[in-house]
């Protein structure tokens, strides 16, 4: 396990690896998740095999540090996510990035292009206030206190079913509300701004069962391949993995 600082006050962002050729491969993962549990049998098919690839758990979730004076905004996010590939000397990576990590991916890139060769990006946010669900819209509906200290935490990991509340159970609640908060309020520019807006390789996924991609010619029209996924819905690496390794080593 690899460890760096990200606030300047000794909160440590933490990593596992395995060694092999470059560019390296580096997996993020979405709100309330941990990189390994969600990506681990991905990185480890065949077609995948020999790349250096790092299971990287952002602030406040898996096996990194929570501060409870950490703002967890994007940038936030971003900037830690930078610490660790720093640390780890890496540049001009892959990121296979899911969900909310998929905007935090989509923020360091443009903050630290050096960093970022190429983008997959699992239906990430892109836009600031999605329809209400049970994600981020959901638990930031509650104020911080009332999802922290008054139940808000244990009403949202009844509501979300057992697969995702296996790791959310597992993430500080103050940082998840306010990651939940921030990805909510989007940045400015926009997520989708920004992804538009890059030079990198960039392929968004969007699995057929969360409905059509708003805006899908505009991010085509900016050089981003956007990929339907058969029979998948938001968790493509569960529902099709086969679909997302081929993405991912490019053989589609």
């Amino acid at each position: 396990m690899q460890q760096a600082e990200f606030d300047g006050n000794g909160s440590l962002i933490r990593w596992t690896e395995t060694p092999g050729t470059l560019p390296a491969r580096v997996y993020v993962h979405g709100l309330g998740a941990a990189s390994t549990v969600y990506h681990a049998h991905i990185a480890a098919r065949p077609e995948l095999a020999g790349s250096r690839t790092l299971f990287v758990d952002l602030p406040g979730h898996g096996i990194s540090d929570r501060p409870a004076d950490f703002a967890y905004t994007l940038e936030d996010h971003a900037d830690a996510l930078a610490a660790a590939l720093d640390q780890a000397k890496v540049t001009g990576a892959e990121l296979v990035a899911h969900s909310m990590g998929g905007s935090v991916a989509i923020v360091l890139a443009h903050r630290r292009p050096d960093l970022v060769s190429r983008l997959v990006l699992l239906e990430a946010n892109l836009d600031p206030n999605p329809p209400i669900g049970a994600g981020s819209s959901g638990i930031s509906r509650y104020t911080e206190d009332e999802y922290v200290e008054n139940g808000g935490h244990a009403r949202v990991l009844r509501r979300i079913g057992p697969t995702w509340a296996a790791t959310m159970r597992l993430a500080d609640p103050r940082a998840l509300h306010r990651t939940a908060t921030h990805l909510v309020w989007g940045t400015n520019p926009t997520m989708r701004r920004l992804l538009e807006a890059l030079a990198a390789d960039r392929v968004y996924l969007q699995g057929e069962l969360s409905g059509e991609l708003d805006d899908r010619e505009g991010l085509e029209a900016a050089g981003v391949r956007v990929v339907t996924v058969p029979g998948a819905g938001h968790n493509i690496m569960f529902d099709r993995p086969d679909a997302l390794v081929a993405e991912i080593a490019g053989t589609r």
